[in-house]
Order: C-alpha cells, then structure tokens, then sequence
C-alpha cells in the first residue's frame, strides 16, 4: 500500500480511510456524508452525539479516536475515526435506508484487507483491477503498481530509523518532491488543479519513474548511510530527490520539454499543457 492514509468509495461516496493498529480507521464524518446526504455532516454527526447522549447516555465519541487525515486544503487534520466494529455501533444511531448496504460493503472491507495480509499478491491484483476500470493502460499501472511498492520500502525504512508517521512522513516526502521537481505535492496538486484526489493518481508516465527515482535514491541513501531520526533522514531526503532532480532536467534540456504537466486523468486534455521552469 502506497499510503496508509487514502480513500474508499461507498455509492460515490469518498471516504477517507487510515490503516491504524492493523485494522482500518474511517472518518465518521464521511460515512455520516455517504449515509445521509447531509449538507453539513459535521453538524450532523455533533447533534447526533448530543441526542445520543441525552436520550440513551451513550456517548458515540468513546468509539472513536482522533487519527490525523487529509482535509480538502491538503493537510493533515485530527478527524473523528472509527474502526470497523465501532462503526457498525455508530451507524445504529443513524436513520438511513443505506445503512444495511453501508454494513455489508463495510464487512467487504475488512475481509478483503485481511485476505490481502495473507497473500500480498491480492492486494496488487486488486489495485491493477481498479485502475483498469478507471480506464488507464496496462503501461501506466504496472509504473504506479511499482511506484506503490518503492514507496512502501522507503516508508518501511524509515518507520525503523525513528521517523513519525503523519507530519514527519509528510516533510520527508515533501523534501523529495521539492528536490525532483521544484514543487511539493501541494504546490504540484494546485499546478494539476487538484484537491483531494491522489497527485500520483494524476501523473504521466514521465512523472511517475521521476518520483519513482526520486524514492528509491532516497531509500538507497537512507540505507548507505544509515541515517538515524527525522534531521537524518530529512538530508538524505533531499539528496535522494537531487539525483531525480538532477536526471529531469538533463532530459528537459535535451529534449526541449518539461516534465511536470497540468494535466491530469480528471480532465484528460487533448494536449498535454507544459510549465516553464521555475528555476
């Protein structure tokens, strides 16, 4: 898995989801969204736990911890999450016609995932399938399913030097992406003109092997030179991107063209728009 923080689609729902303590954590707020169309679920979800409290003395909060997820802005934002059985809990409380739906696709959820530690090779046949639905090339996937997995080794290395998941993950992948290709994911999300989506999810193929390079150097470097903690691993972070960076520029000024792109699979134009450099 690229990321433990990412989305599930219920009904064309999105709901964000983290994966925490080995299990799935989903925001309350998102399922409340997905089952009742409020128009103000966060709102929503506070009068529930009210009337929850006021009339059965149960306070829904308990069943849910406070996980870092990813807001509309881009940032990480302590949100109300939930696992799967406090969730089956939560939605009891919830008056919806999809909540039986809501239930089994839930269940779905939490079988998959387990058959997917059992045998990692359902997890990559899964993601292969999704995206082929989504109408992307055979080429492409097999350059975002390979990126997934470099991106998951880097990760793993540096979880055992001491790196914090959440903020510091974050930086230490920013630092990466500034050094390959002068923006960091949320800079590079504004140039694709996206907000939640995935940024990778919307990259050509050019743009996928520079930040496939650009993670592997790093964990290449991360484990030549046995870097311990954040200030560590930031450095070999932005080393690591240099050596992508470096490679990006030497093929823009041999090709005539640039590499970062504004399009993106939402749009699809026909002509893919280049930027100038910023450098």
């Amino acid at each position: 898995m690229e990321e433990k923080n990412s989305l599930a689609v219920f009904q064309d729902k999105k709901i964000r989801k983290i994966w925490h303590n080995n299990e799935w954590y989903f925001s309350v707020i998102d399922v409340v969204e997905a089952l009742t169309g409020s128009v103000d679920p966060k709102d929503y979800w506070y009068k529930l736990k009210k009337r929850e409290e006021e009339s059965s003395k149960i306070e829904l909060s308990t069943f849910c911890r406070q996980l870092k997820l990813q807001a509309q802005d881009g940032k990480l934002r302590e949100t109300d999450c939930a696992n799967t059985e406090s969730l089956f809990r939560i939605i009891q409380s919830i008056p919806s016609p999809k909540a039986e739906p809501f239930k089994l696709w839930l269940a779905k959820i939490g079988y998959e995932r387990v058959k997917e530690i059992e045998d990692p090779e359902l997890a990559q046949k899964r993601t292969r399938e999704l995206y082929k639905l989504k109408g992307y090339s055979d080429a492409w996937i097999e350059k975002r399913v390979r990126g997934i997995a470099i991106r998951d080794e880097l990760t793993g290395e540096w979880a055992k030097r001491g790196v914090q998941e959440g903020n510091e993950f974050a930086i230490l992948t920013a630092e990466i992406s500034k050094a390959t290709f002068g923006l960091t994911p949320a800079e590079y999300k504004e140039v694709k003109g996206l907000k939640r989506e995935n940024l990778r999810d919307h990259m050509d193929d050019l743009e996928l092997i520079f930040s496939m390079l650009g993670e592997a150097a790093t964990t290449e470097i991360t484990k030549s030179k046995d870097t311990k903690g954040f200030e560590e691993n930031k450095k070999a972070a932005k080393e690591g991107g240099e050596v992508a960076g470096n490679a990006r520029e030497d093929l823009e000024r041999r090709s005539g063209k640039k590499v970062v792109t504004s399009e993106n699979y939402l749009e699809q134009p026909e002509k893919t728009k280049r930027l100038e450099s910023k450098k």
